[in-house]
């Protein structure tokens, strides 16, 4: 089913989303309040790929497109620094999240994102790899360590398997970069997530209740969603990604005219001559 989103939705994205040059990123403040008013964004994504993204909000354009040569780019430089500057305020939750995609979270959203990605502690030493727990340890120990001193003090030597061991920690929602730093070289500070979002970590949520929430936020943003759309961009499964967009249309915040296509209530009459 090929279904090409009508333009008053393509309108609705470019408002919700800042694609519009008059409303576009510039300082670190405007960053927050968009990842706070969205719920969840890519950082680096462009406009070939679906949902709020950061980078596509520094540019302010529908059409902005990732350049393949980024430390040139002053949009793309932009966007990148800014993310330090986010990681470091501590204000919204940053990492490398579902499918290594990296994303900010609005803090009201960490509780249904760890609701669904999370591993609790009595479930790390089966879920986690002794790589990860190894790094999870010292952390736990240490507070905050540089990428360079987990190596060394995990005993782990590689470098490629202590940045996958980050990364599976990272999408497990237990670890997160809090510094950047360029000079002496260039590495990552890493804590605990919990450190810095204790109270929406310890939040319990029932999956079907955050996979929900999660699908609200994302069509509040996108207005409406086409068949598989809301699937990629959050790494839900398709079927349940499907029972959290229904569970909307039930109450009343959502319709849906065609199967797999769910539209805000609130922008029915203005979509349905198109659809």
């Amino acid at each position: 089913m090929n279904i090409i989103l009508p333009e008053v939705i393509e309108e609705y994205r470019d408002e919700y989303w800042l694609r519009e040059g008059t409303s576009r990123i510039e300082t670190v403040a405007e960053a927050e309040r968009f990842i706070e008013r969205v719920g969840f964004a890519n950082c680096l994504t462009d406009s070939r790929k679906p949902g709020a993204s950061l980078f596509v909000a520094v540019c302010g354009r529908r059409d902005a497109v990732m350049p393949h040569n980024v430390q040139k780019d002053p949009e793309a430089s932009h966007t990148w620094l800014l993310k330090d500057d986010l990681l470091r305020r501590g204000k919204v939750y940053y990492g490398k999240l579902t499918k290594a995609r990296t994303l900010f979270l609005a803090p009201r959203m960490v509780p249904f994102f760890n609701a669904i990605w999370g591993v609790p502690k009595k479930e790390e030493k089966k879920r986690l790899s002794a790589n990860a727990q190894a790094v999870l340890k010292v952390l736990r120990k240490e507070f905050e360590m540089a990428t360079s001193d987990l190596r060394q003090e995990t005993g782990i030597a590689d470098r490629k398997a202590v940045t996958a061991a980050l990364d599976e920690l990272q999408a497990a929602m237990l670890v997160v970069p809090s510094e950047v730093l360029y000079q002496p070289k260039f590495t990552y500070i890493w804590t605990l997530a919990i450190a810095r979002f204790p109270e929406q970590l310890a939040e319990k949520v029932e999956r079907s209740v955050a996979v929900q929430e999660i699908a609200r936020c994302f069509l509040q943003g996108a207005g409406m969603t086409l068949p598989g759309e809301m699937a990629r961009v959050t790494a839900l499964p398709r079927p349940e990604a499907g029972l959290g967009n229904w569970a909307l249309v039930k109450e009343g915040f959502a319709v849906s005219p065609k199967q797999g296509v769910y539209v805000l209530t609130k922008l029915q009459a203005q979509t349905e001559d198109v659809l």
